[in-house]
């Protein structure tokens, strides 16, 4: 190939790689936008659900946990407590209501909310809801 490289073959590089990401990108926002909706489960979303979300908002859960993989990795992923503890809110409630007023000294635990039984209910049903979101098998293992 003794030919020199040209602008114009520079140009036609240029716009045929930029017209091909183009497309790909118009390709994968159509594959995405069709999955979404069979994905979608804001239908299933209670006044208890909502005050679970408040409750985990106002004592700052996420600064510890993290839920759906976001937030701090300083305590359990909790996308998945609902499904690690036998898709129980009962056993969400409990182990929330066991933890000692403190903590534990010399190590690092969840402290004690002191929630109300209806605050406990609403944030035991916002990580069921949590839990049924469809997240393409994340966490990859049980545990997070």
């Amino acid at each position: 190939m003794s030919e020199v490289f040209t602008k114009t073959m520079a140009r036609n590089i240029f716009y045929g790689g930029t017209t091909f990401f183009f497309l790909l990108l118009l390709a994968l926002t159509f594959d995405t936008m069709s999955v979404l909706p069979e994905r979608d489960h804001r239908e299933n979303i209670t006044d208890q659900v909502i005050l679970g979300k408040k409750v985990w908002e106002d004592n700052n859960c996420i600064g510890c946990h993290t839920l759906l993989g976001e937030g701090a990795y300083f305590a359990p992923e909790l996308g998945n407590v609902y499904t690690r503890f036998g898709n129980s809110t009962d056993a969400i409630k409990g182990f929330i209501m066991s933890r000692p007023k403190d903590g534990i000294p010399g190590r690092r635990s969840m402290p004690q909310f002191n929630l109300s039984d209806e605050e406990l209910s609403a944030v035991a049903e916002f990580l069921k809801w949590t839990s049924e979101v469809n997240t393409a098998n994340w966490p990859p293992n049980i545990q997070g």
